[in-house]
């Protein structure tokens, strides 16, 4: 798949990259809730319809950030998992995480609110390790299992 990017800037690059509606979508709901299957993202609340999903994936596997496996024990299903690339966006998101709740509960009152968010945004820096430590342990259980 060519690629193409608006000028040279980095900035400008990441936002041609992953500034559509769904991208950050899809990697927030494979880090922080563990979505693996293409019918898990279809089911989460945020209800992305599958032709964009589709395209999606397709983007995100062939920029290196998402790997699809079929496990030994399940031919049928494909599994969609992070790459060390993709992982690397966790800061991103959990700085988003914290920017919205700080700046856009306002315009948004039903914004979720909850002790671990106020973990989330005291201990930034502990989540994202968690969160990082966590996803890893669980992608690797699944590959080995």
């Amino acid at each position: 798949m060519r690629h193409s990017f608006r000028c040279g800037c980095p900035v400008t690059t990441a936002i041609d990259v992953l500034g559509d509606k769904w991208t950050l979508v899809i990697i927030k709901q494979m880090l922080l809730q563990g979505k693996q299957t293409f019918k898990d993202f279809t089911e989460s609340e945020e209800a992305i319809a599958t032709n964009i999903l589709s395209s999606r994936m397709k983007k995100l596997l062939d920029l290196g950030l998402v790997l699809k496996t079929k496990l030994p024990s399940n031919h049928k299903t494909i599994y969609y998992h992070l790459t060390e690339k993709g992982i690397s966006l966790a800061p991103i998101i959990i700085e988003m995480v914290s920017w919205g709740n700080t700046h856009l509960r306002e315009f948004n009152p039903s914004m979720i609110s909850s002790d671990e968010l106020e973990f989330i945004v005291s201990n930034k820096e502990a989540f994202i390790e968690n969160v990082i430590t966590n996803y890893k342990k669980n992608i690797n259980a699944l590959l080995c299992a």
